[in-house]
């Protein structure tokens, strides 16, 4: 693969409601079947893990990491829950750290704020303020970047405990962060909308729970880096060396659009905007979307496009084009046999879905789903939005379509491509 693509942010078993496979063995695994160069070690901050990969990881590069053929990076994730100008802030960040003894220094620093063995992902009552100034009390190079920062319940600039503005959320510590991860709700372009956020480069990350997450969104790079110069590349925004994110559509995201889950009701901004944010089945507020978040803090029309803006593309998972194209669910055995099959001929699942050519995959896969891959990329997929923690759906192949090039109108990919 002509690729070195990353995923800097996910979680290990010892986090909640996640599986157990991910351990070392099941992550360094599923890394290799996706295509994922460099992974994240997620939830450093966790004695008990932390010893785990110490013991499994080997040297590589300065601050890089091996393990079964795959790269680690080591990260984890916080979780601040605190009160600022009379409101409750709940904020996720991602800490990227050199080496173990600098996360382990961190960890001991902010173990008085909240116990680091309940979760991977510990809770802190600590500002997000506070906490750049004790990352920076040990060290300068820990690379600090908000999580997933559109969604509403956990994020900088979530809908019901969020910010405004960056500024607003870190004051004079803005310039500390490295990056801004989209989430999976969002997207660059619409992230582009934001002026404010022109100074950062925009990452993407699966903040996989299970094995099967992992690379469903990642960074794409054109070569190994060690850990400072890729903290060098992300800074500068090394258009060279940093050549596109994989996103999700941003519809597929579980929070892309308002509404209620328990009542059934999905709705668009301008929806919401007609119902006063009330719920028009229960009569409580509803939960605001991502989208409806991006729209009400852009000071920029649908669009823009910044100067110095890292590309981007769309995909969607092998697992549903297969599911897709067999008119099955994604979990089932026939489409996990397929998938299977598929990356033993063709190469990992993204080396399929970015570079493989069609022709190689219908030799081996058939037409539809070679059909599938190509309507993939270049953006002729309908996407049913996310609302409320429920996933969009996406379709590719109508109901009744027989195997036949797809007339439906694309949705935008970036003209960097």
């Amino acid at each position: 693969m002509k690729y070195y693509i990353a995923d800097l942010h996910i979680h290990s078993h010892y986090s909640r409601a996640t599986s157990q496979d991910m351990n070392v063995d099941g992550i360094a695994r599923y890394a290799k079947l996706k295509g994922v160069s460099l992974v994240g070690t997620g939830d450093i901050l966790h004695p008990l893990w932390r010893k785990e990969l110490q013991e499994k990881l080997t040297p590589k590069l300065k601050g890089i990491y091996t393990y079964g053929g795959v790269d680690f990076i080591l990260s984890g994730e916080t979780s601040h829950i605190y009160s600022q100008d009379g409101r409750n802030r709940r904020i996720h960040i991602v800490l990227l750290f050199p080496d173990f003894e600098t996360a382990e220094k961190i960890a001991n620093k902010l173990a008085p704020y909240g116990d680091l063995l309940v979760d991977g992902r510990p809770t802190f009552g600590l500002s997000v303020k506070h906490l750049v100034e004790v990352v920076r009390s040990v060290s300068e190079d820990v690379m600090i970047i908000p999580a997933h920062i559109w969604t509403p319940w956990y994020s900088l600039f979530g809908a019901n405990s969020g910010f405004d503005s960056v500024f607003e959320a870190f004051g004079r510590y803005a310039n500390e962060l490295i990056a801004m991860e989209t989430g999976l709700s969002s997207d660059p372009p619409m992230n582009w909308r934001v002026s404010e956020l022109d100074r950062y480069v925009l990452v993407s990350n699966s903040d996989a729970h299970s094995p099967s997450r992992i690379g469903r969104e990642a960074n794409v790079f054109s070569e190994p880096m060690d850990y400072f110069e890729l903290k060098r590349v992300l800074y500068e925004k090394d258009r060279s060396k940093f050549l596109f994110t994989i996103e999700f559509f941003p519809e597929e995201g579980k929070y892309h659009y308002d509404g209620h889950r328990n009542c059934g009701i999905r709705l668009s901004p301008k929806e919401t905007l007609k119902y006063n944010g009330i719920c028009p089945v229960c009569g409580k507020p509803l939960t605001v979307g991502v989208l409806h978040r991006v729209e009400k803090l852009a000071d920029r029309e649908e669009g823009f496009v910044p100067q110095d803006a890292i590309p981007y593309k769309h995909l969607v998972s092998l697992d549903e084009i297969i599911a897709d194209a067999f008119k099955v669910g994604k979990t089932s055995k026939k489409v996990m046999n397929e998938y299977h099959r598929l990356i033993g001929q063709l190469g990992s699942e993204l080396e399929i879905l970015l570079e493989t050519d069609f022709e190689a995959i219908e030799r081996v896969a058939g037409h539809k789903i070679a059909q599938g891959v190509k309507r993939v990329r270049e953006g002729k997929v309908k996407v049913i939005p996310g609302y409320d923690g429920v996933y969009g759906e996406i379709h590719i192949f109508d109901e009744s379509e027989a195997e036949e090039p797809s007339k439906q109108e694309p949705q935008k990919q970036m003209s960097l491509f």
